[in-house]
Parts: structure tokens; sequence; C-alpha cells
């Protein structure tokens, strides 16, 4: 793993990220009647707006699928929600496949093992600092914010500069 600033940020055309953990914290409120909630960082919200905004294509692959997921998504506009899918790295081959793009072309942003492969595979794979041993071993890059607070919009500002120059 290495934080050096020598990372080609400016190759950007893809921001692909997993969700619980990374978006979020990683914690589910579960409610009585089975609905859940998450909790979501309006700081990383705006830092993916901007990107948008500016032509980065935005995916979140997650996992598993979850109703306060897509509403968030929607409220951010984020044209590639992939939920329920536990084989990353498959998941991120085929948005790059759609999009016409190549693997240096792409970040991917994960905390847990089933990102590993994922992380490895993008150009430029980065993980939050509580992720697990895996992930933080595979990162080209880790954030100083953790996920749900910041980590996200940590990754966006890299890219926004570097595109902005």
């Amino acid at each position: 793993m290495s934080n050096s600033p020598t990372l080609d940020w400016s190759a950007i055309k893809l921001f692909a990220m997993d969700v619980d953990g990374i978006l979020t914290d990683g914690t589910i409120y579960t409610h009585s009647d089975g609905t859940e909630a998450k909790r979501f960082s309006i700081i990383d919200g705006l830092g993916l707006a901007r990107l948008r905004d500016a032509g980065i294509i935005l995916a979140w692959i997650s996992g598993r699928h979850s109703d306060s997921t897509t509403v968030r998504a929607k409220e951010l506009r984020i044209p590639h929600l992939v939920q329920g899918k536990l084989d990353k790295v498959s998941g991120l081959k085929d948005l790059l496949a759609e999009l016409e793009l190549q693997p240096h072309q792409a970040v991917y942003m994960g905390d847990d093992v089933i990102d590993v492969d994922a992380i490895k595979y993008a150009g430029i794979g980065v993980t939050v600092p509580e992720a697990q041993e895996e992930a933080l071993a595979a990162a080209d890059y880790v954030t100083t914010r953790a996920g749900g607070n910041g980590a996200v919009r940590e990754v966006a500002n890299h890219i926004y500069k570097a595109i902005s120059q």
C-alpha cells in the first residue's frame, strides 16, 4: 500500500465503490417492522455530485440489496447501481466493458475481503483505514478519513483536482 502522490488520478473516468463501510460506516439500523436505515455523509455526496457534473462516471457495487441504498443513489443520480453482487471484480469488469473503459481508467473503493480482487483490478484501488487486513494490503491508497465520514470525498477531491488541471 502506498499513499504516493504519484498515483495518476487524471486518467480516471469511472469511480466505482462498495456501499457499506465506504459510503456508510458499515452500520445498519434495523427497525421492528423489518425496514432498515443507513447513515450516509452529505460531505461524500457533494463530492460525488461534483465529479458527476465534471463527467466522471459513478457506480456503486454492493454485496447486498438495500432500499436505503437505492434511495440515496437516486438522490445523487448515480447512473450505475449494482446490488446483491458479491463478486465485485466481475461487477467492475462488466461495467468497464459496458462503458468501453480500461482498468487504468477506474478507481475502485472497497473495505472487505469481497472487494479485494476489484481493488487489485482497478487502476487505483482504494480502501479506508478501518478496512479488513486483506483490503488494506491490496490497496494503492488508504484514505485518512473513515468510511461514511468523508473517505469518499477525499478520493473525489483527488480525482477532481487531477481532472481540473
